[in-house]
C-alpha cells in the first residue's frame, strides 16, 4: 500500500468516526429497539472516546440477526481505566440478569472486555468475546498522545503488559482485524493475541469497518458460533 493511499484511508478513517460521533451525541437511537429477540444476548462495548451510539450499524445487524442487544451506558465516553471500567461491565451483566452471553466489543473495548473475564461474576455469564480492531499487545503510537485515556493502551504501561500476559480467557475470544489499521501498526509476523484465534478481514481503517457490511456480517457469525458452543478456534466468520 503506498504512502499515497495510506494518507487518504487515515482520512476517511478519521472522517468516518467524526460523523458518527456527532449523529451519536445528536440524534441517539434508543436501545429499548434492539431489546427483543430470542437468540443469545450479546452486549456492546465502545472503543475509547466512543459512546455506545457509535455502534449503531453493528448493533442493527446483530438484532436483525434475532439477538437482544445490550449497551452499558455507564461507560460515558469510555475514557476511565480499565479495571474500573470491567467492573461496569460486570455491574450491567448483573443489573439485567444477563447469561451465556457474548460480548462485541471494538477497539480499547476489547481489553476492557478481556479484563472483565477476570471478575468470577462476569467469567460465569459470558460464552465469548468478538473483538474489533483490539489493540491487545498495545499500540506504539499511543505513548506520543496527550490524552491519558490513550497513552494507557501504549505497550509499556504495566497495565497493558500484564493483561497481554493473561491468556486465560483466549479460548473464548476471536479477534477480528483490518488489513490496515492506522492506529495499531503490526510488527510482521507477531500475532496480536497469542494462542487465541485471530482473522484479518478485506477492510482497512480502525473506524471505517464499523460501517460495513462485512464487517457487520463476520461478526454476526462469529456470535452464532458461541451460541452454538463452539471455542473461538471453531467459530467461522467466513464463506
Amino acid at each position: 500500500m503506498t504512502g499515497g493511499l495510506r494518507l487518504l484511508l487515515r482520512a476517511e478513517d478519521y472522517a468516518w468516526i467524526v460523523a458518527a460521533q456527532l449523529r451519536a451525541f445528536t440524534a441517539a437511537p434508543d436501545p429499548a429497539r434492539w431489546l427483543s429477540g430470542t437468540a443469545t444476548p450479546v452486549v456492546l462495548v465502545p472503543g475509547v472516546w466512543e459512546t455506545w451510539p457509535v455502534l449503531r450499524e453493528l448493533g442493527d445487524a446483530l438484532h436483525e440477526a434475532g439477538h437482544p442487544v445490550h449497551t452499558v451506558p455507564a461507560l460515558g465516553t469510555n475514557s476511565a481505566d480499565l479495571d474500573g471500567s470491567a467492573r461496569l461491565v460486570r455491574d450491567r451483566l448483573l443489573e439485567l440478569d444477563l447469561e451465556r452471553v457474548v460480548l462485541v466489543a471494538h477497539s480499547k473495548g476489547g481489553l476492557i472486555a478481556k479484563s472483565a473475564f477476570a471478575l468470577p461474576e462476569v467469567d460465569s455469564r459470558v460464552v465469548g468475546l468478538v473483538t474489533i480492531a483490539t489493540p491487545f499487545a498495545g499500540s506504539t503510537y499511543a505513548r506520543w498522545f496527550p490524552a491519558r485515556a490513550v497513552r494507557r493502551l501504549s505497550p509499556r504501561d504495566p497495565v497493558m503488559r500484564e493483561l497481554a500476559a493473561d491468556v486465560r480467557s483466549h479460548p473464548r475470544i476471536l479477534a477480528l482485524r483490518p488489513r490496515f489499521d492506522p492506529h495499531i501498526p503490526r510488527a510482521a509476523g507477531a500475532p496480536a493475541l497469542a494462542g487465541a484465534v485471530e482473522v484479518e478481514l478485506p477492510l482497512d481503517g480502525h473506524f471505517l469497518p464499523l460501517g460495513d457490511p462485512v464487517l457487520h456480517d463476520a461478526v454476526v457469525r462469529a456470535v452464532r458460533g458461541f451460541s452454538d458452543g463452539a471455542s473461538g478456534a471453531h467459530v467461522h466468520v467466513q464463506e
